[in-house]
């Protein structure tokens, strides 16, 4: 079991070269740390934000809240905030400094807007940052579908590639809101990037006469009560690829649901396309190890022959 000296000496280490960009410095979940499962631990600017994802033992939890605020003295951090996951309604807490107004995340240079004064998730997902780094890098000149497409986060990576349009499609009005402020304060121009608040699987028509698309990205919840449940609905959309694609057409799928692997969505597009191959899945983060490594994020690539 990883002692508290311990975690403080792989947070120094993980700490080398810090800058704004924004850095997990201790991921407990991925399981590679006895006793510490509970805990991740990032760097985001001069913000050090701990979020505990279940109740642990009170004299740890107040070990290693002194030990993380002496840690961010030697840090570039001046601002400690901790969010107690596992309670219902559990905004961050500022436990060292103080939390600005408006706060983002740098990712290759985009910033991100974040929520982090409420109880809600940031409207960052930084393990998908590789995700973001591939579709920026195959954008140009293509029209990009963006489903399930939340604060737009993959908008502003094809965009800043040079897509030539990108469709946003999520039920969140909220999270396109937030779309929308993350292109202005990136300096993106949104004449051709559109934001649909609709209900995906109730809205292919509107889908189709967008398109046809060169790039599709599916980024789903894996359960969302009244909407989406991955292993019901997942096959809804793949089913309707061929009809909404462009030939050459990459598609993105991913899934973050430690219970369904990546073959379940391999044999997905095996029995519900008649033309997409599935291509390579795309590494993961370092920072976001895993012990088992399909129970983390999968990111599949498929194209169109």
């Amino acid at each position: 079991m990883l002692s508290i000296n311990q975690l403080h000496t792989l947070l120094i280490n993980n700490s080398q070269n810090l800058t704004q960009e924004f850095k997990r410095i201790f991921h407990g979940r991925g399981g590679l740390y006895e006793g510490f499962n509970f805990l991740t631990i990032d760097s985001i600017d001069t913000i050090l934000s701990i979020a505990f994802y279940f109740e642990c033992e009170e004299e740890l939890e107040i070990e290693l809240i002194t030990m993380l605020k002496e840690f961010s003295k030697t840090s570039r951090h001046n601002t400690v905030i901790l969010q107690k996951r596992y309670l219902k309604g559990s905004a961050p807490m500022v436990i060292l400094g103080e939390l600005d107004n408006d706060n983002v995340a740098y990712e290759n240079g985009i910033k991100f807007k974040l929520n982090l004064k409420s109880n809600q998730n940031s409207g960052y997902f930084p393990d998908m940052k590789n995700g973001r780094t591939y579709i920026n890098s195959i954008s140009k000149n293509k029209k990009v579908l963006n489903l399930f497409s939340y604060t737009c986060g993959f908008s502003l990576a094809a965009i800043s590639g040079g897509a030539k349009s990108v469709v946003n499609m999520d039920m969140a009005k909220g999270a396109l809101s937030t779309g929308r402020e993350n292109h202005r304060i990136n300096n993106l121009d949104t004449s051709n990037v559109k934001f649909y608040p609709h209900n995906i699987l109730k809205s292919f028509s509107r889908i189709k006469r967008d398109g046809p698309y060169d790039i599709i990205i599916i980024d789903p919840p894996t359960f969302q009560k009244g909407s989406f449940a991955a292993t019901n609905d997942y096959l809804k959309i793949v089913q309707r690829l061929d009809d909404i694609s462009h030939s050459n057409c990459i598609v993105l799928a991913c899934l973050n649901s430690p219970e369904l692997d990546s073959q379940f969505i391999i044999d997905l597009f095996n029995t519900y396309t008649k033309t997409f191959k599935f291509v390579k899945k795309l590494e993961n983060l370092y920072d976001f190890q895993a012990k088992t490594e399909e129970k983390s994020l999968k990111n599949l690539v498929f194209k169109r022959n």
